[in-house]
């Protein structure tokens, strides 16, 4: 399978040497495709403008060009007027969220056990998350319900003090996503490298299959064949036709021999009792205090951290997919609204599913809106007027459809001997910690957290390296000159210290600087303990070079850090 993840930008088409490329794609904002343009200026075909905002001193574009500026984040795809003007996408969207409604139903109610509540929590948790997300929402086609990782937060909450304190935690976890989302906290997954989305995608894969393991334990011999054939059905059906996603095929084939050959297998009734109403507004049953306050805010701020980052992996993982952009500051506040109309109607909380979005986008081919409605929609209907016919679906159905989501979601080309070989090492350390981290923690949260800060640990590790102190010919007499080159930084500035020849070098230094570049106070430390050390010699220091971003930091911090910094 090919990776999810862009290799890149990449002209679309040769161009002949010194001619001016006119369809080169260009990653805008939040994964936003703008088409750079030739020489005539004026407007590209998705809205750019050409030469409107003159490029700074450092920025001028190479002569002959002009500046693109991109347009105000617009989206590729498929908008839902699109499908509901053609009856093949429309039925494309309805099966999608048919197929992710049945699938949905098991989850909610596992996911409900997890937490300790009445499984209704988890249904009524995932309808109003994907009903509300479809209009919210800045990610199309993606689904959000109730999930794993808010249950195994919220479960402690539930046992000490029972679910109105629940409802109040999730409403409270919505209305800091909310704020987290309009402060642009989405920013922050550019600092997420490939290698992390390469194990939070693997991660994502197995927790997937693991997740199927205990429907294949101690069950009827009958079990193994039916997943078996409910796998050849998906796998092979789609060679022959797609005009009805194949997973809907695999579970209703599945069902009707059940019923006919009246075999005694594990359904969908037997993981708990399904709803006969509705859900209905209410106002969580808690004292308006402030030590309610400090007993929902953790558990609230959990939520809201794990749901948002899992949100916008996901999110990212289906731009990919899709090859389409999305908002994700949008899809930031989008799940906070989500949440609390979740928490007002009583519901577990939720955030993206990943599994679901997979089998919604990937395996039935959904790009609107239109297929997350539906599926919050079909699911309330499947279980408050059909609950006695979703009973009887096999588990070993819903299971097939899990496991061809698991392998369809690896990214088998990441752990091929030749990829391994190409990748270095650095890259593949994040790669395993990530999936190391979130597969015995079965939180994605962790494990992108973990594989961040690896990430950023090697990254810096490696680029100290980096950093070169050299002797400069100089005809002047009685003076030294060195040149340093490199990013200096806490981790390759604290040796630079020890560069330099305090006793053996004449009474006059120099220090060029640049080829260097001063990011931050450890390094204007080290250079004022330079000064210091040359001092206590008898020696004059001149530092030389800076740029203006390095020189301003110095001139800030120089002699303001004392000994401790």
């Amino acid at each position: 399978m090919p990776s999810h993840l862009p290799p890149g930008s990449a002209p679309t088409g040769s161009t002949p040497t010194g001619s001016t490329p006119t369809g080169d794609r260009t990653s805008g904002p939040e994964g936003t495709s703008a088409s750079t343009v030739g020489l005539t200026g004026g407007t590209t075909a998705d809205g750019a403008t050409v030469g409107t905002v003159p490029p700074g001193p450092a920025e001028q574009p190479p002569a002959g060009r002009r500046r693109v500026v991109p347009p105000a984040r617009g989206h590729g795809g498929i908008s839902v007027l699109d499908a509901l003007k053609d009856p093949r996408r429309l039925r494309i969207e309805v099966l999608a969220g048919l197929v992710v409604a049945l699938a949905l139903i098991p989850e909610a109610i596992a996911f409900s056990i997890i937490a300790g509540v009445d499984p209704r929590l988890g249904l009524f948790a995932s309808f109003t998350m994907a009903v509300t997300i479809s209009f919210l929402g800045g990610r199309p086609a993606m689904i959000s319900a109730a999930t794993g990782a808010t249950a195994l937060v919220v479960a402690p909450l539930v046992r000490e003090e029972g679910v109105q304190y629940l409802f109040a935690a999730v409403v409270l976890a919505g209305v800091v996503q909310v704020v987290l989302g309009v402060s642009g906290v989405a920013r922050l997954m550019r600092f997420i490298p490939r290698s992390v989305m390469v194990g939070f995608v693997n991660a994502l894969a197995i927790l997937i299959f693991l997740s199927q393991v205990p429907q294949l334990v101690d069950v009827p011999w009958a079990v193994y064949p039916m997943v078996a054939v409910g796998i050849a059905v998906i796998v092979l059906l789609p060679r022959l036709t797609t005009a009805v996603p194949s997973p809907l095929v695999a579970i209703v084939a599945l069902t009707g021999f059940v019923v006919l050959a009246r075999v005694a297998v594990p359904d969908v009734g037997d993981q708990g009792e399904l709803p006969r109403d509705l859900p209905s507004l209410l106002l969580p049953d808690v004292p308006f205090s402030l030590e309610t306050l400090q007993v929902v805010a953790p558990y609230a701020l959990g939520v809201a951290v794990v749901g948002l980052l899992e949100s916008l992996m996901t999110a990212k993982l289906v731009d990919d997919v899709t090859d389409t952009g999305s908002s994700k500051t949008r899809e930031a506040w989008g799940q906070g609204g989500a949440n609390i109309v979740t928490g007002f109607f009583g519901g577990l909380g939720g955030c993206a599913m990943i599994g679901q979005t997979m089998i919604n986008v990937k395996s039935s081919g959904a790009r609107t809106r239109i297929s997350t409605f539906l599926a919050g929609v079909f699911l309330l209907l499947l279980v408050v007027v059909l609950g006695d016919v979703v009973a009887v679906i096999p588990m070993a159905a819903l299971v097939a459809v899990m496991v061809m989501v698991s392998v369809g979601t690896f990214d088998w080309h990441s752990v091929r001997p030749s990829t391994l070989r190409r990748m270095p090492r650095s890259e593949t350390l994040v790669m395993l910690a990530t999936v190391a981290v979130t597969v015995a923690t079965d939180n994605l949260a962790y494990g992108v957290v973990v594989g961040v800060l690896v990430a950023m640990t090697l990254f810096a590790r490696r680029v100290a390296h980096l950093t070169e102190v050299s002797e400069v010919p100089t005809d002047e007499p009685g003076t030294r000159v060195y040149a340093v080159t490199g990013q200096l930084f806490f981790a390759s500035s604290n040796d630079l210290v020890h560069q330099f020849d305090y006793a053996g070098d004449p009474g006059r230094v120099v220090i060029d600087l640049s080829g260097a570049n001063v990011w931050d106070a450890s390094t204007v430390a080290t250079l004022d303990a330079v000064e210091t050390k040359y001092a206590a010699h008898g020696t004059t220091v001149s530092i030389v070079g800076l740029d203006e971003h390095s020189a301003a930091r110095r001139d800030r911090l120089s002699g303001h850090l004392g000994a401790g910094h």
